[in-house]
């Protein structure tokens, strides 16, 4: 067992139904929203919670009725702090070495093994940030596997993509090993959101060269640093996540005037800047059209097999 650590907490409050009033009427009335069997939340604010957020409550309800479970896959991910896309519904945890395979009422169980190392924190107990990396990677699509991996080593710096592919090759299970060494090889805590990890795996498996990640440009007293750089052609992308300018983290029009500001004072560095977002780069027909617009020259042939995956995988998230 490492360290105990700090977990996220759950994003709302949870109560079990022995300590409310008939929760079943309240439930039926829209008051309580069901989370699992026995644990209910107030239905106004599970309704405002992103899905992604819906489902780390998920996590901490599966914990109150199994305090014993060990989280494994994306509810460890979402309980340390890592990237999970969207509302898996599923919560996953890791059997004793003989245990089989099993769902059952949301909760699937997982064949376990001595190889992983787990983190403890108020009363959860997790895969460790790199073997929940592994699992991930060997289990998800690459996308996935590269977006965890890039949060795992942007979360702990002594993590290294080298740390992780020799977790990978020595791990006593081969299944998914092939699967996960190129996401675990290609990790980069440079990346800063799950959306910069997924925009790199795309502009990979479109076939476009290489970018430089946050590269800094100095404007007088001002650094502004940018997701995505092509020196050759002069052009900086940037992978803008719809929440920032959907109101979540304050006036949409005011985070619109800082970009025009940001774009105007990078004028003098590069040629232009291009933007992009979650479904451009999903759909990823539209990131092409983006890039091959602002003259990224294309090195490499398309992965279009994986591309396709990630649309399924990705899209609706």
């Amino acid at each position: 067992m490492d360290p105990v650590l700090t977990l996220p907490s759950s994003p709302l409050a949870l109560h079990r139904a022995a300590d409310l009033h008939r929760p079943a009427a309240a439930a039926a009335r829209g008051q309580l929203h069901r989370v699992r069997d026995g644990i209910y939340a107030d239905a106004e604010e599970w309704a405002e919670l992103t899905p992604w957020r819906r489902y780390l409550a998920r996590v901490h309800a599966v914990a109150m009725t199994r305090p014993d479970a060990v989280f494994c896959l994306e509810s460890a991910s979402a309980l340390l702090g890592l990237p999970v896309f969207g509302d898996p519904l599923t919560v996953h945890t890791l059997g004793g070495a003989t245990a089989t395979g099993r769902e059952c009422g949301g909760v699937r169980v997982h064949a376990g093994c001595g190889d992983r190392r787990l983190v403890s924190a108020g009363g959860r107990t997790v895969t460790s940030l790199a073997d929940t990396a592994v699992d991930l990677a060997r289990h998800r699509h690459p996308a996935v596997g590269v977006a965890t991996a890039d949060a795992a080593l942007r979360l702990d710096p002594t993590l290294s993509t080298d740390i992780l592919t020799a977790i990978n090759e020595q791990r006593e299970s081969s299944r998914g090993r092939r699967r996960a060494r190129d996401p675990l090889r290609e990790a980069d805590a440079a990346a800063e959101s799950p959306l910069e990890s997924v925009s790199r795996c795309v502009i990979r498996w479109l076939g476009f060269a290489p970018p430089i990640l946050q590269k800094v440009f100095r404007t007088d007293d001002v650094l502004d640093r940018g997701d995505f750089w092509w020196p050759e052609a002069s052009v900086l992308g940037e992978a803008d996540g719809d929440l920032k300018y959907d109101g979540t983290f304050g006036d949409p029009l005011s985070a619109l005037r800082s970009r025009r500001e940001r774009d105007i004072r990078l004028s003098a560095h590069v040629r232009t800047v291009a933007h992009w977002g979650w479904t451009e780069a999903t759909a990823f027909t539209p990131l092409r059209g983006i890039l091959l617009g602002q003259g990224i020259p294309l090195v490499a042939g398309e992965d279009t097999a994986t591309l396709l995956t990630l649309r399924r995988a990705l899209a609706s998230h």
